[in-house]
């Protein structure tokens, strides 16, 4: 192993991945100091979490497609029709909510297969097919809807996205079962930190000192500690968030632990050498497609579950919201690299500020051209970068 580096050296040693973190910590810190604490109250985190739910779900899989070099526009339509299909099946068609939900997520699949079969196996580029398919799934949703908004009753299904775990092994004043679960997280985080330290100390490679090690877990397990300990003393564990916590998790496990993860990159990466390389492109940007569609109605459900209802204009520049937060968690503009966490930061970052500029009552229209200018720092850092590594 070799000497110790320290905190610095771990920072540096990625600036990509570890400059979106510190921008993150600097616009929470900012704008709680703007709103005299206001953004961290334990309500506020609350409906945070809750109104940014669907737009990290959706970058989940944009992340995913932007990795393999595409892109997808029709994901805001697809939220939409997923809904109406939903509220439709539920309000007049007397489905009870779980099947209702189960025929949205399967109308999202189809939606992907559909896509994935133009941009895969025809060869149009994904720009097209999703524009396409963009005006395609925003008709329908309108021919299903009647073009006028349904609202939804059933109480079951409005739990998805706002309902919450709340005093299951009591708590005086908080919510312990919410502390617990976030407890048990950290304590894997950590487990899995160690690993993989191990392993990197096991083939010789650069590690952090143990102190900075230590100091990183720390640093997290305080930060989210502290974020479980206001929802808990709020209204508990919102059920969308266990939702979210899943997605990532099995999300980060399919692109960094699997053959099929590794294929993405590699395609996305060098499109010639993953094809000698025996890599079943075809197949492979179809079934990123297909996730996509899965992933967009799961959003489409969250969102109308939310809102208590169907609209024809639901779903409107989700696609952007998406897109952007890929982009400012560190996706490359050209494919072959970003993350799941990366773009969950990037969604939390434009969250935070969106929330943060609400409460100063910023107008939205401003807000719009403080996220084209955020959106466009972090393109430009990425291509700042690329042109660094290329003068190396």
């Amino acid at each position: 192993m070799t000497e110790t580096k320290g905190l610095v050296a771990l920072v540096t040693r990625n600036l990509r991945q570890s400059g979106i973190y510190i921008a993150f910590a600097a616009i929470i810190v900012l704008f709680t100091i703007m709103t005299d604490g206001v953004l961290l109250n334990p309500n506020n985190l609350t409906n945070l979490v809750l109104q940014y739910s669907y737009i990290l779900i959706l970058a989940i899989g944009m992340v995913m497609v932007i990795i393999a070099g595409h892109i997808d526009l029709s994901v805001g339509s697809v939220v939409a029709l997923a809904g109406a299909v939903a509220a439709v099946l539920i309000q007049q068609q007397g489905w009870s909510w779980w099947s209702a939900i189960i025929a949205a997520l399967v109308v999202g699949i189809i939606v992907g297969v559909w896509q994935g079969f133009w941009v895969a196996f025809v060869g149009i580029p994904a720009f097209i097919v999703t524009l396409a398919g963009m005006l395609l799934f925003r008709g329908l949703t309108l021919l299903i809807l009647d073009n006028i908004s349904i609202s939804i009753y059933d109480e079951g299904y409005k739990q998805v996205a706002g309902g919450f775990l709340n005093g299951l092994i009591g708590g005086q004043g908080f919510d312990a079962f919410t502390l617990l679960v976030f407890a048990i997280g950290v304590v894997g985080f950590a487990a899995m930190q160690w690993r993989a330290r191990a392993a990197r100390v096991a083939y010789q490679q650069d590690v952090e000192g143990m102190p900075a090690f230590i100091g990183k877990i720390v640093a997290v397990a305080v930060l989210v500690m502290a974020f479980a300990w206001q929802l808990a003393t709020a209204r508990g564990l919102p059920i969308v968030l266990i939702l979210l916590a899943l997605l990532i998790m099995i999300y980060t496990l399919i692109t960094k632990r699997t053959v099929f993860g590794r294929h993405i990159y590699a395609i996305g990466g060098n499109l010639a050498a993953a094809q000698l390389s025996g890599v079943k492109v075809k197949w492979v940007n179809f079934m990123i497609f297909v996730n996509m569609g899965f992933l967009s109605a799961l959003a489409g459900v969250v969102f109308s579950s939310r809102s208590s209802s169907a609209q024809p204009a639901a779903g409107t520049m989700f696609e952007l919201d998406a897109i952007a937060a890929c982009f400012i968690g560190g996706a490359a503009v050209t494919g072959g690299i970003g993350t799941v966490i990366g773009a969950m930061v990037g969604g939390l970052i434009m969250a935070v500020m969106s929330n943060g500029m609400s409460i100063l009552g910023v107008d939205q229209s401003v807000q719009q051209v403080v996220k084209g200018l955020i959106l466009l720092l972090a393109v430009a850092f990425d291509v700042y970068n690329k042109r660094r590594a290329g003068t190396r």
